[in-house]
């Protein structure tokens, strides 16, 4: 019986948080350098509060039935599908303690990218990677265990700031992954010149660490305000048991 109630709850909220994912899909924030009439979208917001939330299999389940929707639906990119599946898992995976796999993951993803054949940042424009190279860093320094353990603190400033590392860490690791993911399906078919994909590299060095800050910044106020108003109708406990049971079956 438990594990039907489990399940039904785990189903609830999956339906739930995909729905939010899907719509906030429709909202353009960013364009995308490289794949016109594609944006970054608010659910970029997103994806690192549902992970948080739902942990990593039950929020990347989440955002991927959400995804797909924008995707066959609306403007939602192969690579920002793919993109915020990986930042809500990261995320979770963060808030559960795994900085281990978290660090394995993104440094995994960062080398296949940067080193991807002929038109890695490696080859081409090695300074690109330098905002990524950064954000792997805080996450293996002690910055992003304080982070962890102050995103709940009831002083609003640590609360603030724990969310704010965690998101910008989480949002690095899908941005990764995204790009490598445009690599692999745009070279050499549909971008096969490689002073364009250079071009590409030197426009966005400067670009996608502003696009990530401000990213993270507005889902930094979306998770702190979405826990306060859980924890004031006493529902935290509920949401977050949810996903830590998930972990466990």
């Amino acid at each position: 019986m438990e594990n039907e109630k489990l399940s039904s709850k785990d189903l609830a909220l999956t339906i739930c948080f995909s729905s939010l994912y899907a719509i906030f899909c429709f909202f353009p924030i960013f364009q995308i350098v490289g794949l016109p009439n594609k944006s970054i979208t608010i659910a970029a917001m997103l994806a690192p509060v549902i992970g948080m939330l739902l942990g990593p299999y039950l929020g990347a389940l989440s955002t991927i039935l959400g995804g797909i929707i924008a995707f066959f639906v609306g403007p939602l990119s192969l690579p920002g599908f793919v993109s915020g599946a990986v930042a809500t898992f990261f995320a979770g995976s963060l808030s559960l303690g795994r900085r281990s796999l978290c660090a394995f993951v993104y440094f995994s993803v960062l080398f296949l990218f940067s080193v991807y054949p002929f038109v890695g940042p490696v080859w081409l424009f090695p300074p690109l990677m330098w905002f990524q190279i950064l954000g792997f860093l805080i996450l293996v320094s002690p910055l992003q265990s304080m982070a962890l353990k102050e995103m709940y603190s009831e002083s609003n400033w640590r609360s603030l700031s724990g969310f704010f590392v965690t998101s910008l860490t989480s949002t690095l690791a899908g941005q990764i992954a995204g790009s490598f993911v445009y690599e692999l399906v745009s070279w050499p078919i549909f971008l096969a010149d490689l002073d364009a994909w250079r071009m590409n590299w030197q426009l966005i060095t400067l670009l996608y660490p502003i696009e990530r800050v401000a990213i993270a910044l507005g889902s930094t106020l979306i998770g702190v305000a979405t826990c306060r108003i859980l924890k004031f109708a006493n529902l935290v406990q509920a949401i977050n048991s949810a996903g830590q049971k998930k972990e466990r079956s």
